[in-house]
C-alpha cells in the first residue's frame, strides 16, 4: 500500500492527477476521505510558486456590498468573505468536510449534541488568537434575527451553545446528521467577538486581510503572514475587480488585466476558450438560475397562477438558448443529481402552453399584466431568459410584462423585496442546507415566501433521520410539496463557466461554487 501511495501523491504532485481520481483511488485503498483530501492538498501545493498579485474580475458586485458577512448576498462578497475569513469547517471539492477553526468534530448518538474542538495558534488579523468563545459569538449573532444573516435559517435549530476551555458545543432540537456541513455556510466566517463589536470591520482568521474595500468597484487584500495554513494563500496580494458587463470581463482577461473572470457568457465560451493562453472551465454542480415568486403576495398568492406560469416556461429552449447545453433542465425544485438522496424518478415538468392555460383560466386573474423585475445580473442571460419566458407565457395567453432594473442595488433592492423577479443560487452541498437556507418558514433568505407547516415538519425529521431510504422519501416528499405549491420556477441548472489564465497553476474544478467555490484568490498561484 505504501509504494502504491507514493506513486499516487508524486502523481499529485506533477500535477498528473486531478483531486478526484487522487481521493477516488487512496480511499479505495483505506484511507478516510479526509486524509486522503489533505494529502491531495499538500501534494498538490508542493511545488505552489510564492509571490506576486494574483486579480480575478467578478460579476456580482453592488456599491451596497458589506464587509459584514451575515449580509452576503451575491458572488463579489462571498468570493470577499472566502478570502479574509474562515469558518469551523470548509466543504471540499469532493465533498468531504475539511477542517478549518475547528480540528475535531464529534458527536453523540443521535447526533442532537455537536462538539467542535477549536484549533491552537489561530490568529486574527488583528493579532489577537481565535477563541472558543469567538466562536461561540459568531453562532450567537447569527442566531439573532436582527443580524439579517442569510445562515438564520441553518442555525435557528440550535438550542443551546456553550464554550468551554478550546472546546465549543451545540445542542440541537432535532437531531442533524449534516449538521458539520451548516457550519460551512460561508457567512459563518468567525469574527473577534462574533463581530458583535464591529461586523463589517473585515477582520478575520483567513489567508489574506482586507487593504482595499470599494464597493462596486475593487477589493484588495496582503498576504496575512500568520495564517495557520502554509497550504493556501501563495500570492502576496490578491484583488478583485468588479466587472460587471460580461463584454467587458472577457476583454479584462484576454488582455492580461486580470487571471481568472467568474460567468462566462456561454455564447462565446467556445470563442474565448480559443484566444492564447486562456482556458473556459465548465463545472457541472448544484448551481440555478431562477424566477421567484412571492407566495403570500398577490396574485402569486394563487397557486393556480403559479402553476400557470410554471408550466408556461420552456425549459429545454433555455438550455440550448441561455446556457448553450453548459446545464441542465430544472424541475421547480433546488436539487438535481449532483446531490446526495436524490430523487430521480421525480417526473420532469416539461413546456404545456394548453395546460398552462387551463391553469390561468382557472385563477380568475384580471387579465392585467403580471410583472418580471430582473436585470442583467441577475444571471448571465437573464433578459434573454426573461424574454423567452414571456414569448412562450404568452403563447398560453398569460400577460407577462418585463421590467428592467439596473444591477447596482439588484441584490438589496429588488431580490427579495420584490414580489417577482429574476435570481440564482449556488447550491448547497447537501439537501437540508439548500432547504433550511431558502424554504423553511422562518429563513431570513425564504425568497419566495413559502411558508408550509408540513415542509417544515418533513425537514426537521429528515434530519434525524439516520437510515438513508427513509431520509430519501422524506426528501422526495419535500421536493413534490415545493414543486406543486411553491413559488419556484426552476427552468435551468447551470454550469460554472468560468475563464482562466495560461499562468495561473493550482486550479481545480469544484461543483460547490464558483471560482473554485470562492478559493481560487486563496488556492492558486503564479506559475
Amino acid at each position: 500500500m505504501s509504494d502504491q501511495l507514493d506513486r499516487f501523491v508524486a502523481a499529485a504532485k506533477a500535477g498528473k492527477m486531478t483531486r478526484r481520481d487522487f481521493v477516488g483511488r487512496t480511499t479505495a485503498m483505506g484511507l478516510s476521505l479526509g486524509l486522503a483530501s489533505a494529502l491531495y492538498t499538500k501534494a498538490a501545493n508542493a511545488q505552489a510558486k510564492k509571490g506576486g498579485l494574483l486579480r480575478a474580475g467578478m460579476q456580482g458586485g453592488e456599491s451596497t456590498n458589506s464587509l459584514d458577512p451575515a449580509l452576503a448576498a451575491s458572488e463579489v462578497p462571498f468570493m470577499i468573505n472566502m478570502t479574509w475569513g474562515d469558518m469551523l469547517v470548509d466543504v471540499g471539492p469532493t465533498g468531504e468536510i475539511e477542517y478549518r477553526i475547528a480540528e475535531e468534530i464529534s458527536a453523540n448518538s443521535d447526533a442532537t449534541e455537536w462538539k467542535f474542538k477549536i484549533r491552537q495558534g489561530v490568529e486574527f488579523h488583528n493579532g489577537k488568537t481565535v477563541t472558543a468563545e469567538d466562536v461561540l459569538a459568531t453562532m450567537r449573532r447569527h442566531t439573532d434575527e436582527k443580524s439579517q444573516s442569510g445562515a438564520l435559517g441553518i442555525v435557528q435549530g440550535i438550542t443551546e451553545m456553550s464554550a468551554d476551555g478550546d472546546m465549543v458545543t451545540m445542542k440541537l432540537a432535532s437531531g442533524s446528521a449534516d449538521f458539520p456541513y451548516l457550519m460551512a455556510d460561508y457567512h459563518l466566517i468567525i469574527q473577534p467577538n462574533g463581530g458583535l463589536d464591529n461586523p463589517t470591520e473585515g477582520v478575520g482568521a483567513g489567508p489574506y486581510k482586507v487593504v482595499v474595500h470599494e464597493p462596486g468597484v475593487r477589493h484588495g487584500f496582503e498576504k496575512f503572514a500568520n495564517h495557520w495554513n502554509p497550504d493556501i494563500g501563495h500570492a502576496d496580494q490578491v484583488e478583485i475587480l468588479v466587472i460587471n458587463d460580461g463584454t467587458a470581463r472577457a476583454a479584462a482577461l484576454q488582455s492580461g488585466q486580470v487571471h481568472m473572470i467568474n460567468r462566462v457568457d456561454p455564447k462565446i465560451a467556445d470563442l474565448l476558450g480559443r484566444v492564447p493562453g486562456v482556458s473556459v472551465n465548465a463545472v457541472a454542480g448544484r448551481g440555478h438560475y431562477v424566477f421567484i415568486m412571492h407566495c403570500d403576495k398577490a396574485p402569486f398568492d394563487n397557486n393556480d397562477l403559479r402553476m400557470a406560469l410554471k408550466m408556461g416556461i420552456n425549459r429545454q429552449e433555455m438550455v440550448d438558448k441561455i446556457l448553450g447545453g453548459l446545464g441542465s433542465r430544472g424541475n421547480d425544485f433546488p436539487i438535481n443529481s449532483a446531490y446526495p438522496l436524490f430523487d430521480d424518478s421525480i417526473p420532469q415538468r416539461d413546456y404545456d402552453a394548453a395546460m398552462a392555460a387551463e391553469y390561468y383560466k382557472k385563477s380568475g386573474h384580471d387579465g392585467s399584466p403580471i410583472v418580471l423585475q430582473v436585470a442583467a445580473g441577475a444571471f448571465p442571460g437573464a433578459v434573454e431568459a426573461a424574454q423567452l419566458f414571456q414569448q412562450s407565457a404568452q403563447a398560453a395567453g398569460i400577460p407577462l410584462e418585463l421590467k428592467r432594473e439596473p444591477d447596482d442595488g439588484y441584490w438589496s433592492n429588488v431580490w427579495n423585496v420584490a414580489p417577482f423577479c429574476a435570481s440564482y443560487w449556488g447550491g448547497r452541498p447537501v439537501q437540508d442546507q439548500m432547504y433550511s437556507t431558502a424554504y423553511l418558514s422562518t429563513a431570513e433568505w425564504n425568497d419566495t415566501k413559502f411558508r408550509n407547516a408540513k415542509f417544515d415538519e418533513l425537514l426537521t425529521a429528515a434530519r434525524a433521520e439516520l437510515d438513508g431510504a427513509k431520509r430519501k422519501g422524506m426528501y422526495s416528499e419535500m421536493a413534490h410539496i415545493l414543486r406543486d405549491e411553491g413559488g419556484l420556477i426552476l427552468p435551468m441548472f447551470n454550469d460554472f463557466v468560468e475563464g482562466v489564465r495560461s499562468e495561473v497553476a493550482g486550479w481545480e474544478a469544484d461543483p460547490n461554487g464558483e471560482l473554485m467555490n470562492g478559493r481560487a484568490l486563496a488556492r492558486c498561484w503564479l506559475a
